[in-house]
């Protein structure tokens, strides 16, 4: 051993050892070499000082070694268990009395502890076990064979008893050999080995059944020997059996003496012997009945009423009859036996569902069994064991029960029920946290009430309900309890609450009286003729109040502001319906202005300017009439003559004007705001009609002017009385309050005081406003009674689409004008020109000439002088020039700065357009004039 372990520690030495595994000149070949020669057996020894010495030089080739040495350690591992768990196994073989339970068990445990049960000796254990526990079980049911074996011999003899005593005598030799059979086989039951290992309750069965039967053959045999001495001797006294005392009476007396004391024939009463035949039968007809469905149970339960009646009536009923009874009880014996049968079958069945609640594993890599996982969790769990073990309860109650499926079953269930612990258990658990942490919320609770009542301030009743209701969502949030436990904290839970929530109930009692109050008030107001805006407002004001200080429930508070609002409602609702019936006795005024407002539209839809214009003037002349009051409405047709020559006159000055944002001629005709009266509904028919002969033509209203004021030009050359202009010539740091060129008439007007006229300034005169009493203002006509609904709206819409439409054609016309006057210079043509009142009124008749007078004479080439004149046009339009002609606006404006005397290009953009007609006519700046033209066209 010295030598080989000096060999061993030699490098060469283990190469030659090993077939030259040191030696080979790769990894791949080393651990070929390698495992060629573990092919051989080494010892472990041997295998050991390969690995060391190989391991340090390649990992890869000493593997092989490794997963060798690893399968020699589980190898002893395995033998060790094997060892002990044999053993165990021999244990339980050498005890006299084995339970089932511990055998099952032995295979169990060492299949989880991963013992080699399919290596000897174990394998033969667990045979011998398994054979073992078979003989066991099958000795159990011989023990139930012989239960029921002695229970239907009890039932013969029972039935004997009702027989005559010959048919008795007979069957007596057979069953006393069966009577001794049993005993013999009950004596083996006894004697067998594996008698001590039965369970204790099924040893005393067979011994009641012994001594039971033992007791009914012995008391039979008596009274059978009893029953022969009787009949041969007649002193002898007659057998305790009465059907057998009876037959042996009946044939004792002699005929006279039975003839004289009871007829032979009729011993027993017509009505008893149907009564016994109706009883049997009906059973018997039961029984059939049973059977024919197959129940077994019920079945049963019918042989036993059966044979009690037979017992009861035996002797009353015929032969045919009584072999009917006994082949109906032999079919439920045999229905009972298969019944025993399907319930093993169906126990098996709920075995299996038992087994499968829990899911197989693989075992892991090192081959350990990893234990079952379950199939449901914990509640599912409890009510398939509930189900189960109730369908196993129905299945015992039809027939015998079998113990081995039972322990099957049990064992299932129990493993089961693990899973069913945990989960109770982390059920009670959160219960339990559930529980103490309502308690801390009921604690918290009382601990705000009283800290709520400490405070002497107001309360903000918003934020107290705000909080009861975060207590209440955290109540409801705050888990799951158990009906128990529920019962007895809620009421600790409404206690708290209605303590904390006592001052918030007498303020919403205090707020409901006060709405209640506010809704009676708010009835005697709308009861009101004559509504009070002002006592409703403040009524209104009230119930806002109240409504935000104390908060209600949604559903009450949205009722009481119901009830609130109808009486108000309905008073303005009776007002509405007093002003539409108001307007409708106006209509008859009105009708003048709708009249004239249909018209409106008519023009508005025909697109002709002059016919919208005059159509306007109808209707502007017709709310004067009105204003005038009902007679000038009513003398409208007659006096529409008279008043066609102002109304031509106002048509033509509106004609004149072609700008889109001219407005309708109020100049001569001054419309103001109607005021409505009361007085004014009640005006009838005929003092109009004498108004209008003796009313005068009524004179047309003062013009009425605004005053605006206006700033005086304080620059060096200019006059001061003077406006100033404004435009981007401009000095820096003066104001540009001025009109935009090509904007509307009067768009910056300023009527009155500006941010900066506040007061006069030491470099200029004042420029405040003058002050105009009000003495000095022109007092306004009496404008008569208020338009209709229905007329003002139809007027006011008319006027709107007029006003649109004439933009609309303005714009079209100016349109035309400027395709017309660059088609003009392109062509060269004075006379395709348009002509001045296309062109507008921005251009004038001077102004027109020069365009004339440019176009028509022979074209220039002076390309800066237009290319200057065409920047003066969009610096005057203040339109932005297009970045390749940047540089040229920038010099130009630089120029402009040493021509500080130089008129601004707003004033001469006629001047400038000319120069540019003047020259040819140029494609590439065609684009640029037409947007400048276009805003400067519409000044």
């Amino acid at each position: 051993m010295t030598t080989a372990s000096t060999k061993a520690q030699d490098p060469r030495a283990l190469d030659l050892l090993t077939g030259g595994a040191f030696s080979a000149p790769t990894s791949g070949e080393r651990a070929a070499r390698v495992r060629a020669w573990l092919a051989a057996q080494p010892t472990v020894e041997q295998v050991q000082e390969v690995f060391k010495e190989l391991s340090t030089r390649d990992k890869g080739a000493a593997r092989a070694l490794r997963e060798r040495l690893d399968e020699v350690r589980r190898a002893k591992g395995q033998d060790a268990l094997a060892a002990d768990w044999a053993a165990r196994g021999q244990e339980l073989l050498d005890l006299q009395r084995l339970n089932i339970a511990d055998a099952l068990a032995w295979q169990r445990d060492a299949a989880k502890a991963g013992a080699p049960l399919s290596r000897e000796p174990l394998l033969s254990l667990k045979a011998k076990l398994a054979e073992r526990v078979g003989a066991i079980e099958d000795l159990n049911h011989r023990l139930q064979v012989q239960r029921e074996a002695a229970a239907l011999l009890g039932q013969r003899i029972d039935v004997l008893s009702t027989k005559p005593w010959s048919d008795a005598q007979l069957a007596w030799e057979p069953l006393h050999g069966d009577v001794h059979a049993w005993i013999e086989q009950a004596d083996a039951l006894v004697a067998d080995s594996n008698w001590a290992s039965l369970d204790m309750k099924f040893p005393p069965m067979l011994e009641a059944s012994r001594a039971h039967l033992g007791l009914v053959w012995e008391a039979f045999d008596a009274a059978l020997g009893q029953a022969r001495a009787a009949a041969a001797d007649a002193t002898v006294p007659l057998p305790p059996v009465p059907v057998w005392a009876a037959e042996l009476r009946a044939s004792r007396s002699s005929a006279q003496v039975e003839s004289s004391a009871k007829p032979s024939k009729p011993q027993v009463d017509p009505q008893v012997r149907a009564k016994a035949v109706q009883t049997v039968g009906d059973a018997l007809a039961k029984l059939d009945a049973e059977l024919t469905l197959g129940h077994g149970k019920a079945s049963t339960e019918a042989a036993a009423a059966l044979r009690a009646g037979l017992k009861e009536h035996g002797r009353l009923i015929g032969d045919k009859l009584d072999s009917l009874a006994q082949a109906s009880l032999a079919a439920a014996d045999e229905l009972g036996a298969w019944q025993r049968w399907r319930a093993d079958q169906l126990r098996l069945d709920l075995v299996k569902k038992a087994e499968a609640l829990f899911e197989a594993t693989p075992p892991n890599e090192a081959g350990e069994p990893q234990p079952a996982k379950p199939r449901v969790g914990g509640r599912k769990m409890q009510e398939a064991l509930r189900s189960l073990r109730e369908l196993w309860k129905q299945t015992d109650l039809g027939g015998v029960p079998n113990h081995g499926l039972w322990r099957r079953f049990d064992e299932a269930c129990n493993e089961a029920h693990k899973v069913v612990e945990a989960w109770l258990e982390r059920i009670r658990a959160e219960a339990a946290q559930t529980k103490a942490q309502r308690l801390a919320l009921i604690d918290e609770i009382k601990a705000w009430t009283v800290e709520v009542q400490k405070r002497q301030i107001p309360h903000d009743w918003k934020a107290f309900s705000r909080a009861l209701h975060q207590f209440g969502d955290r109540w409801r949030d705050a888990g799951h309890l158990g009906e128990k436990a529920f019962a007895e904290l809620q009421p600790l839970w409404r206690a708290a609450i209605d303590l904390a929530a006592g001052p918030l109930h007498e303020a919403q009692a205090q707020s409901l009286a006060q709405r209640h109050a506010l809704i009676e008030e708010a009835v005697k107001l709308g009861a009101m003729p004559v509504l009070r805006i002002d006592a409703i407002k403040a009524l209104q004001q009230q119930w806002q109040t109240l409504a935000q200080g104390v908060p209600m429930e949604r559903k009450h508070e949205q009722k009481l502001w119901d009830a609130f609002r109808k009486p108000i409602d309905d008073a303005f609702n009776r007002k509405t319906e007093e002003r539409e019936k108001a307007a409708a006795s106006l209509s008859v005024r009105d009708q003048a202005v709708i009249s004239a407002a249909k018209a409106l539209d008519a023009a508005n839809a025909s697109g002709d300017a002059q016919k919208i214009r005059a159509a306007m003037a109808e209707l502007e002349h017709a709310l004067w009439a009105q204003e005038q009051g009902p007679a000038a409405a009513q003398a409208l047709p007659a006096n529409k003559a008279a008043s066609a020559l102002p109304l031509a006159e106002s048509a033509s000055a509106v004609a004149a004007s072609d700008s889109p944002t001219a407005e309708a001629p109020t100049d001569a005709l001054q419309v103001a705001a109607p005021v409505e009266t009361a007085a004014d509904s009640t005006l009838s028919a005929e003092p109009a009609e004498q108004a209008v002969a003796a009313a005068p033509p009524p004179p047309p209203p003062p013009v009425v002017k605004r005053v605006i004021a206006v700033r005086g030009d304080d620059r060096p050359g200019m006059k001061k009385s003077e406006p100033m202009p404004s435009g981007r010539h401009a000095r820096p740091g003066e104001r540009r309050d001025g009109p935009r060129p090509g904007a509307p008439r009067g768009a910056d007007d300023r009527s009155g005081p500006r941010r900066d006229d506040r007061g006069p300034r030491s470099d200029g005169p004042s420029r405040t406003a003058p002050d105009r009493r009000d003495s000095e203002r022109p007092a306004y006509p009496d404008r008569g009674p208020r338009l209709g609904d229905a007329a003002f709206r139809a007027q006011r819409e008319a006027m709107e689409q007029a006003d649109i439409a004439l933009r609309k054609l303005a714009a079209r016309a100016h349109g035309e004008a400027l395709t017309g006057l660059i088609g003009a210079w392109e062509k060269r043509s004075a006379e395709a020109l348009p002509s001045q009142q296309e062109l507008g009124r921005a251009v004038s008749g001077g102004l027109r000439t020069a365009w004339v007078q440019a176009v028509g004479a022979e074209a220039k080439s002076d390309l800066q002088g237009m290319r200057e004149a065409l920047i003066r046009l969009e610096m005057a339009a203040e339109l932005a020039t297009p970045a390749d002609g940047l540089d040229e606006r920038r010099a130009y404006q630089l120029k402009l700065l040493t021509r500080r005397n130089d008129p601004p290009p707003a004033q001469t953009w006629g001047q400038d357009a000319a120069k540019v007609f003047a020259n040819g006519f140029d494609a590439a700046l065609v684009r640029r004039l037409q947007a400048a033209l276009k805003v400067l066209l519409r000044g």
